[in-house]
């Protein structure tokens, strides 16, 4: 009887160390996405009670710290700007001067350059150029030192082609058009409002771009820029009705007894954030990552989709709440597996919606051995999963045992229904792995109507499916652990959205961007097989400074150069390679 009896236990506890628990996962959802979190915005006292909640439950089980101070690795980001005392604005007509209010009449964008400038006043519609629209604001018309006043958004006809808004529209190309044509400032005006709404100016910080955009811009009321443009004999409304009906440009000069000066006066705001990081040791120097990013949207600034809630908190309780509960969880299930040959390693990432920082960070400052790592398990908004068990698994194509290792564990979670991609698909902290050479896997539910929204709550949560989840993470974990080391393979994306902002057939150059360095350029972290970039000889750690005729200053100038390229074009592309200059030639391509 005795010996049945510890059979039995033995059994039961063979079950049990495999189970999610549906109640604590969710609780620990509900805490992380609760209003004191403040959104876990980058910077916010919310994320860091976030990182101690985390830290503790890791202390709780007794894994081993895994930082580089105890289960923390800091590091620094810019979170944002704030504006200083000196913002000015004025416009002097007919030597009579009249000044302009922040706030009220005029406000900077956070990603205007900090400047004092000064000159005459153009008007250049909505500030495009758009060869494969046959559209060009600036044809033969000369805005090198001037002022220029656009509109927001872009003709209609633009849009009806593509079906949506282009990349045309965006106020950071508007932006780079501006400043590479040698303007000093944009002034941005909202143009035609719609029934009932309101010509009112943008909240400071509410939209997202780079640091320094390299030229001056603010966006001031319609009724401001109206005024400039009776001097020309012109009506702000009128003209926009016109380049509207026709999809021709109407650009012209005010006269020159009109003069603008502005000031723009910010700061770049920083924080140190914390990765969190814990180990639980094996029989070997081998290891597992599981990782999934615990920071979010805070106040929704600069990130989110619901912009007239900008200012309230953006709970994340999916994004990633979801997946950071996910990790505390299978760290509390694998702590009790004790007969692992391989180590697992617990990474939760901050900084992840501002860059994919913190995975960054520590891919490029491991605080483990990076050769040791076998693979990385990578969990973002796993906490939707659909009534059927549909969720999606991405970059299965990059370990070489990966797709036969989920076709033994399939049978065994009946309830899940993966839907695979051999691609690395997903703009998650995988990426940073994949860069690396690390077999990684992408768990993703899916998006939904309260993505970057403050909508998307802990109550929302599919907390059995999620647990359902995990039984299955966990159970690939202890194969990974049994199995051969996967050899690391170089997968392909999808086809992205086009840079012309549609849906699809954009030139190709194949460039993976290092979102975290600022390095006078556009860093590569790595080159996509088979792309234009890798044909031409270009490789990770290069340093894009030069597309064509295009200078390159960041991420933003290198999205606005490819807009301009059609597929078949051959041009030349300047990286620095050891601090040394090189050009090459490249022949942009369509995704194959």
């Amino acid at each position: 009887m005795k010996r049945q009896l510890a059979a039995l236990l033995l059994l039961a506890s063979s079950l049990l160390w495999g189970q999610a628990s549906p109640e604590r996962y969710a609780k620990d959802v509900t805490t992380l996405a609760a209003p004191n979190m403040q959104g876990r915005g980058a910077g916010t006292r919310g994320l860091d009670r976030a990182r101690d909640y985390i830290q503790k439950r890791f202390a709780a089980l007794k894994l081993q710290p895994a930082g580089t101070q105890g289960y923390l690795q800091p590091f620094t980001v810019t979170t944002g700007a704030k504006l200083n005392p000196g913002n000015q604005m004025s416009v002097r007509i007919n030597e009579k001067k009249e000044s302009f209010a922040i706030t009220r009449d005029f406000i900077p964008f956070s990603f205007s350059a900090k400047r004092d400038v000064q000159g005459p006043i153009v008007f250049a519609g909505y500030g495009i150029t758009a060869a494969d629209q046959n559209y060009d604001d600036y044809f033969h018309f000369d805005v090198k030192d001037k002022i220029v006043v656009l509109l927001r958004y872009e003709p209609p006809s633009l849009t009806k082609k593509a079906g949506q808004r282009t990349g045309h529209a965006q106020l950071v190309n508007k932006a780079i058009n501006a400043r590479n044509r040698g303007a000093k400032a944009v002034i941005l005006v909202n143009g035609k409002l719609g029934e009932k709404e309101e010509d009112i100016l943008p909240r400071f910080g509410s939209l997202a771009g780079p640091e320094d955009i390299g030229i001056v811009m603010v966006q001031v009321k319609n009724s401001i820029a109206d005024k400039w443009l009776q001097l020309a004999g012109k009506s702000l409304a009128k003209v926009q009705e016109e380049i509207d009906a026709s999809s021709t440009p109407q650009s012209f000069a005010l006269p020159d007894t009109a003069w603008a000066m502005v000031k723009v006066d910010l700061e770049r705001v920083s924080a140190t954030v914390s990765n969190v990081a814990a180990y639980l040791p094996g029989q070997t120097d081998e290891y597992i990552i599981l990782g999934a990013h615990y920071d979010h949207l805070g106040y929704g600034n600069g990130s989110s989709l619901a912009p007239s809630m900008i200012g309230k908190v953006h709970h994340g309780a999916d994004d990633n709440a979801s997946g950071s509960s996910g990790l505390l969880e299978l760290a509390r299930i694998l702590s009790e597996k004790k007969d692992r040959k391989r180590g697992v390693l617990f990474l939760a990432f901050a900084a992840e919606e501002i860059g994919l920082l913190g995975s960054n960070y520590w891919a490029n400052h491991p605080t483990k051995p990076l050769n040791n790592a076998v693979a990385m398990l990578n969990m973002d908004m796993i906490g939707r999963i659909k009534p059927d068990g549909r969720l999606f698994l991405g970059a299965t194509g990059s370990g070489s045992t990966f797709k036969a290792t989920l076709e033994q564990l399939a049978p065994k979670h009946p309830q899940l229904k993966l839907e695979t991609s051999g691609a690395g698909s997903g703009s998650s902290d995988h990426l940073s792995f994949l860069a690396k050479q690390v077999p990684s896997l992408f768990f993703f539910s899916g998006l939904h109507g309260d993505y970057h929204k403050p909508s998307d709550t802990a109550e929302k949560i599919e907390a059995a499916q999620a647990a359902r989840l995990l039984d299955f993470i966990a159970d690939l974990t202890l194969t990974l652990d049994r199995s051969e080391r996967a050899q690391f393979i170089r997968v392909e994306e999808p086809r992205p959205v086009s840079a012309a902002g549609g849906s699809g057939y954009g030139p190709w150059f194949g460039s993976v961007p290092d979102m975290a360095e600022n390095a006078g350029g556009v860093k590569f972290a790595d080159v996509r097989p088979n792309s234009p970039a890798e044909k031409a000889g270009l490789k990770a750690g290069d340093v894009m400074t030069q597309f064509g005729d295009k200078p390159i200053k960041n991420l933003y100038d290198f999205t606005y150069a490819l807009r301009q390229y059609k597929i078949g074009d051959t041009l030349d592309v300047t990286v620095l390679r050891d601090g040394k200059p090189l050009t090459v030639k490249v022949t942009l391509e369509q995704r194959k």
